[in-house]
């Protein structure tokens, strides 16, 4: 194939743009080095692409997911399934892999819960036997939360609570009339509710506008109060003149000689054709799964396995937090007098996990966010209240048939009583890595860009189960302490609890993961690959384990400390 290469040789290239990728482009080239960024999406500017404060009647479909799988105000680009760009998994398993084509990636769509990993969680293996410790502690990466909390922003309290680390937080907003109903229940369970910590600014921070309480954080904010890349990390990347972004840039390859990463192979996806780029150091920060895909395909004589693959854990180890959901009818809601529930998102307290694992029949924990209130109504609000309306009185809400409904005033008169008396439940747990979850190349298949595809192998073990077994129990326990009603019997063991299919939560983490011994691992402790030392990776790949904590915080923490560390390298002359 013939190569479009330059001459041009950059100081860093980095492959993505999202928490990982976005924070090393922004440590590095303030401090100096000229970067190339490579994203596989479009350019995307929240100022200007962001539907915010469009009406649901604006859109075609009243906000139904369309093209997007979280419907069509929702400002990531992309899904589990995106045209051109298939994926397999083998017989037995089942893996969901998403995917943001956009600059800033899956920062766009997060919910921005930021969750500190605690120093139980790096030494999670030392505590129940399974898998094995990270090579750095809390103390180590202690430091870059602080300031990532100090540059992104975060609202939290402090609760000196286990494992569950306090940060520097900003005044979170008040709890909503649902979820304070929450809160009087779960304390008399002995279940601890917190506010909320989301990467959500309550006060002008570095000449961004504080949350307005529109509750749009997914749509993309246009005055740039909640956390993305396109938002915090790129600008002030892009401020120093140090940074050039190629967009619709699909990596093939990283380019390899005599020991040393020389540069990165891409499919330009608006003319086919493949370029060359060339730089000192590459740092790859595309997704755990989409790294991993890079570095399979990058084959040489030295790496026929793979590049920096010598110990055949690239792709190994994959995780996802688990996921399962409770979705409740509350009594006590209904008929509310409307009022205004708008927000800095959908929640804003959550549960921190808060039991002893010594105690229970699984290990490792979960936390619980919830959802509710008096939202705006979209597509498909009040679903199938034909199968409910019929259970509780109009009047004082006792349950005993009322009848009819289905059309006309009464209908309506429906919909605005139950308005508002809706809770989701989501809770999502910790798992440890596994070297039979893996992702690895697909001998039969290429994408639109003839690049080799991944095929995946994922099972959740009866350690998973019984964990969202007792989420589910839990749950539903609270939802009865707040006379409400489930909507759907207890998943049996045979619907695995209403565990979730790997890869739905998207915290998919692991498969280049970092250790002290090269012969099980693919980094060092500073996310430097142990085989070819001017080559990083900065996403979820080096993660060891994951907790029960939503990754990004982590992920964008390890992102500066190893952007630190090649600063450091550099000037000493070791790479």
């Amino acid at each position: 194939m013939q190569f479009k290469d330059p001459p041009k040789e950059y100081d860093v290239c980095i492959v993505g743009s999202g928490a990982g990728g976005g924070m090393a482009a922004k440590v590095l080239t303030e401090a100096g080095a000229e970067v190339l960024m490579l994203e596989a999406g479009p350019w995307y500017n929240t100022q200007r692409d962001s539907h915010e404060m469009e009406w649901v009647y604006e859109s075609p479909t009243r906000g139904a997911p369309l093209n997007n799988p979280f419907g069509d105000f929702d400002a990531a680009m992309g899904g589990w399934e995106i045209d051109g760009e298939p994926y397999s998994s083998n017989k037995g398993s089942n893996f969901d892999w998403f995917r943001s084509r956009m600059l800033g990636g899956r920062t766009n769509h997060w919910g921005r819960v930021s969750l500190r990993y605690g120093p139980d969680d790096f030494r999670a293996a030392s505590i129940d036997g399974l898998g094995v410790d990270w090579p750095i502690s809390y103390k180590d990466i202690k430091p870059y939360y602080d300031r990532l909390d100090r540059l992104v922003g975060i609202f939290g309290t402090k609760e000196n609570f286990h494992n569950s680390p306090d940060g520097i937080f900003m005044k979170p907003p008040p709890p909503r009339c649902y979820e304070l109903y929450i809160k009087e229940k779960c304390k008399s369970l002995g279940i601890p509710v917190f506010p909320a910590r989301l990467s959500i600014i309550t006060e002008t921070l570095n000449g961004r506008a504080p949350c307005h309480h529109c509750g749009q954080c997914y749509r993309g904010c246009k005055t740039q109060s909640n956390f993305s890349s396109p938002t915090v990390l790129i600008p002030p990347a892009m401020d120093t003149g140090n940074l050039k972004i190629i967009n619709n840039a699909m990596v093939r390859t990283v380019t390899y000689n005599n020991g040393k990463a020389t540069g990165v192979s891409y499919i330009n996806k608006k003319d086919g054709k493949e370029y060359k780029v060339r730089s000192k150091i590459v740092v790859l920060a595309a997704s755990s799964c989409s790294s991993a895909r890079i570095l399979l395909n990058s084959k040489s004589s030295d790496f026929p396995n793979g590049l920096a693959n010598s110990s055949g854990a690239v792709g190994k180890y994959l995780m996802d937090n688990t996921g399962t959901t409770v979705r409740a009818l509350i009594p006590k809601m209904m008929n509310r007098f409307p009022h205004n529930e708008d927000g800095a998102d959908s929640q804003h307290i959550y549960i921190p996990w808060w039991l002893d694992n010594k105690k229970l029949d699984f290990p490792r924990g979960y936390h619980v966010e919830m959802y509710g209130g008096l939202d705006m109504p979209m597509y498909g609000f009040q679903n199938n209240i034909q199968n409910y309306n019929a259970n509780y009185d109009y009047v004082d809400n006792s349950s005993h048939p009322k009848g009819g409904g289905g059309y006309g005033k009464q209908l309506k008169e429906d919909y605005r009583r139950f308005f508002g008396s809706f809770i989701t439940f989501e809770a999502f747990g910790g798992t440890y890595g596994r070297k039979d979850n893996y992702c690895e190349i697909d001998p039969h298949k290429v994408d639109k860009y003839g690049i080799p595809t991944l095929k995946f192998n994922y099972t959740w073990t009866d350690h998973e189960f019984k964990q969202v077994r007792h989420a589910q129990k839990t749950l539903r326990n609270l939802v009865n302490k707040m006379r409400g009603t489930v909507f759907g019997d207890m998943p049996s063991e045979e619907e695995g609890y209403g565990i979730w299919t790997p890869g739905q939560v998207i915290h998919e983490v692991g498969t280049i993961r970092m250790g002290n011994d090269p012969k099980n691992s693919v980094l060092n402790k500073y996310c430097q690959t142990h085989d070819v030392d001017n080559l990083f990776v900065a996403d979820g790949g080096p993660f060891v384990s994951v907790a029960h904590k939503n990754p990004t915080w982590t992920i964008m923490a390890l992102s500066m400390r190893t952007s630190d560390y090649i600063i450091d390298q550099k000037k000493k002359g070791e790479i």
